[in-house]
C-alpha cells in the first residue's frame, strides 16, 4: 500500500508541474496533495510543521497567481477597470477551449477595461502588457514552487528508499 501511495504521490507531483502551465489544472494544490499522500504512508514520516508550511506556501502562491496579472496591469498604468478586465479575462481564459487562451484573454480583458475607461489605445495597450507580464510572472512562480515540492518529494523518497522498496 505504501508503494502505491508513493507512486500516486509522484504522479500528482508531475501533474502539479504540468498544472503550473495548464490553466485547467491547479498545479500547486495538486503538488501539495502529493506531499500529503507521502505523509499518509507508514514508511515516510513527514511532520505536521512540514505539511503546514508547505500548505501555507500553497495557499499564498495559489492566491497570488490570480492577483499578479491584475497587479501587473495596475503597475503599468492601468485603471481599476483594466485590473477588473484582466481578472475577468483570466477566468474566461480558463474556459475558452483554444490554445493559449489563458495568455491572451487577460491581455484582451485589460485592454477592453482600459478602453471602457476612456483610455487611449496606447495607454490601454501598455496596461494590457502589464497583465501579460504579470501572468507570465505568476506562471513562473508557480512552476518554481511545484518544482521545489517535487525536489522535496524526491529527497524524502530517496531518504527512505531502502525501507520503501524492500519486499
Amino acid at each position: 500500500m505504501d508503494l502505491f501511495l508513493v507512486v500516486l504521490a509522484g504522479i500528482l507531483m508531475l501533474v502539479g508541474i504540468l498544472g503550473s502551465f495548464l490553466p485547467m489544472l491547479p498545479g500547486i494544490p495538486v503538488s501539495w496533495g502529493g506531499l500529503l499522500l507521502l505523509h499518509l504512508t507508514s514508511v515516510i514520516p513527514i511532520n505536521y510543521t512540514y505539511l503546514g508550511i508547505t500548505l501555507l506556501i500553497t495557499v499564498i502562491i495559489f492566491a497570488l497567481q490570480y492577483a499578479i496579472p491584475a497587479i501587473g496591469t495596475k503597475y503599468l498604468g492601468g485603471s481599476k477597470q483594466g485590473m477588473f478586465g484582466a481578472t475577468i479575462g483570466l477566468f474566461a481564459g480558463i474556459f475558452i477551449p483554444i490554445p493559449f487562451a489563458i495568455l491572451i484573454a487577460p491581455f484582451i480583458g485589460a485592454y477592453i477595461g482600459e478602453i471602457m475607461n476612456k483610455a487611449d489605445s496606447r495607454t490601454a495597450l501598455k496596461a494590457a502588457s502589464g497583465s501579460f507580464i504579470g501572468l507570465l510572472a505568476s506562471t513562473f512562480m508557480e512552476f518554481v514552487v511545484t518544482a521545489i515540492f517535487l525536489l522535496l518529494f524526491i529527497f524524502k523518497v530517496w531518504e527512505y528508499r531502502e525501507v520503501l522498496f524492500t519486499f
